[in-house]
C-alpha cells in the first residue's frame, strides 16, 4: 500500500474550531456577506430617525442664534417704570390656562385675559386684582444699601442734597428699610447722637439690631463713613436738624442752628448744610428745637423745603407746642410723631421703664415710636430689650414702617 500524502495546510490557515458561543466570537467576525449586486437600501425607520435628528439640531440651532432666545418680548408686558409690588389684573371671565398674558393699550381698553398694567397698586384693590410683591422688597440688599441713587442727589456748592426723582420717587421710600408689613403691635426706636463720639457710634452700629433707626448729627465726623457701616449693617437711618430751643443760646443744639429770628434764606442755608452732610437718609427729626417748633412763620419754609425734596419728618414729641403735624400735612412730608424719649434719665433701669411703657403703647393702639441717645448704657439696654420682646409678640421695625400711621393712613 503506498504511503498516506502528507497532511497540507488549509489555504487560508489553520482550521479553526466552529464558534459555538456568542461570547467567544471574535468581534466584526459575525457580519455576514452580502450577496453579490446587491445595494444598501437603508430601513424606513433609519430614514425616519435621521430626519428627526436633523430636525431637532436645525430647531436648537435657530433658537441659540437669537440673541435673546428665551426672553419674553418686551411689548409682551406693560409695566410702567416704578418700584414697589406689582398689580396683576384678572379678567372678570374665566379665561383658559394657556391664554397668554397681553398687552394694556394706552387708551386704556380692555383686553381678554390676564396682563401686568402697573405698579404701585392702590391701598385698596378691587376684590378681583391680585398683588404680587416685588422678591427684593422682602429683604435688603446690604451690598448696595450705602450706594446713594444718583436720580435723588443734586449736587450744590455744600454737597450732594436730596431731591425728588425724574419719576417722583422720594428718598422717604427709596431709602426705607423693608419690614414684614404685617399689622401686629409695632415698635420704632430712632436712636440719635451718632457721628459724635468715634466708639460710641461703632458700638451702636455693631450693637443695635438693624430694625433700630439710627439718626445722625450733622455735628459729627466722618458721616459719609458711617453712613456706608450703618446701611451695610442693615439700619434705616435720618439726620437730625438742630432747631432753637426756648433757652437758646444758653443752650445750644450746636453748630448752624435754626432760628426763630433769622431770615428764611440764612435758615435754608443751614438746612442746606445739614442735609448735605451724607447721603442715603430717609428724613430729618429735631435736634430741640421747642421754640422753633412752635414758630409757624419760621418753621413752614423748612418743611416745605423737606417737601420738594422728598424728605419725612419726625417730631420726637418732647414740646407739646409744636406745629409740625399741620405744616407736614400742607407740605406734603411723611411725618411721625415720638411718643417717649427713653433715656431722659440715664439709668438702665429706667430706660427699660421706659421701653416697657412703649410697649404697652403699642398693644393698645398698634404702635409707638421712641427716641433715644446713643449712650453706652442706652445702646445696652436697647439691644438687650430688642431680642426679648420679639418672644411676646411685639415687631421692632423701622420709623418708615409706622410713618403713615402717625399721620391717621
Amino acid at each position: 500500500m503506498p504511503p498516506a500524502p502528507p497532511c497540507l495546510p488549509h489555504p487560508t490557515g489553520p482550521r479553526q474550531p466552529p464558534v459555538t458561543k456568542e461570547l467567544d466570537r471574535p468581534l466584526g467576525q459575525d457580519r455576514r456577506e452580502r450577496p453579490a449586486g446587491r445595494s444598501f437600501r437603508p430601513r424606513g425607520s433609519s430614514v425616519v430617525g435621521a430626519l428627526a435628528a436633523l430636525a431637532i439640531l436645525g430647531a436648537g440651532a435657530g433658537i441659540a442664534l437669537q440673541p435673546e432666545p428665551f426672553r419674553v418680548p418686551d411689548d409682551r408686558l406693560a409695566v410702567e417704570a416704578s418700584s414697589g409690588p406689582v398689580e396683576v389684573a384678572a379678567s372678570s371671565s374665566a379665561e383658559p390656562a394657556a391664554t397668554p398674558l397681553r398687552t394694556t393699550p394706552a387708551d386704556g381698553a380692555t383686553v381678554p385675559g390676564p396682563s401686568i398694567i402697573r405698579v404701585n397698586p392702590p391701598a385698596e384693590p378691587a376684590s378681583n386684582v391680585i398683588v404680587i410683591h416685588d422678591p427684593s422688597s422682602l429683604g435688603q440688599n446690604l451690598r448696595v444699601a450705602h450706594l446713594p441713587d444718583r436720580a435723588l442727589i443734586e449736587q450744590s456748592e455744600m454737597g450732594p442734597l436730596p431731591a425728588r426723582g425724574p419719576d417722583g420717587r422720594r428718598a422717604a421710600e427709596v431709602y426705607a428699610r423693608p419690614w414684614s408689613g404685617t399689622r401686629g403691635a409695632r415698635v420704632a426706636l430712632v436712636i440719635g447722637g451718632l457721628g459724635l463720639s468715634q466708639t460710641g457710634t461703632q458700638d451702636a452700629i455693631a450693637k443695635l439690631p438693624p430694625e433700630i433707626t439710627l439718626a445722625f448729627a450733622p455735628q459729627g465726623n466722618s458721616l459719609g463713613r458711617w453712613m456706608q457701616a450703618a446701611r451695610g449693617q442693615g439700619h434705616e437711618i435720618m439726620m437730625q436738624l438742630p432747631l432753637e430751643p426756648f433757652d437758646y443760646p444758653r443752650v445750644n443744639p450746636g453748630r448752624n442752628t435754626l432760628t426763630v429770628e433769622a431770615e428764611v434764606r440764612h435758615n435754608i442755608e443751614n438746612l442746606y448744610w445739614a442735609l448735605s452732610r451724607t447721603t442715603n437718609y430717609t428724613g430729618v427729626m429735631n435736634y430741640m428745637g421747642g421754640r422753633f417748633t412752635a414758630d409757624q412763620q419760621a418753621f413752614a419754609p423748612i418743611m416745605r423745603e423737606l417737601g420738594q425734596r422728598g424728605l419725612s419728618y419726625l417730631d420726637d414729641g418732647s414740646s407739646a407746642r409744636s406745629v409740625a403735624q399741620t405744616l407736614a400735612a400742607e407740605s406734603d412730608v411723611p411725618y411721625a410723631q415720638g411718643d417717649l424719649v427713653i433715656d431722659q434719665a440715664r439709668d438702665r433701669g429706667s430706660i427699660l421703664a421706659k421701653l416697657d411703657e412703649l410697649e404697652a403703647t403699642a398693644r393698645a393702639r398698634g404702635f409707638a415710636i421712641g427716641t433715644g441717645t446713643a449712650f453706652d448704657v442706652t445702646v445696652d439696654a436697647v439691644a438687650e430689650w430688642a431680642r426679648a420682646v420679639r418672644k411676646r409678640g411685639i415687631e421692632v421695625v423701622p420709623v418708615s414702617a409706622v410713618t403713615a400711621s402717625s399721620t391717621g393712613g
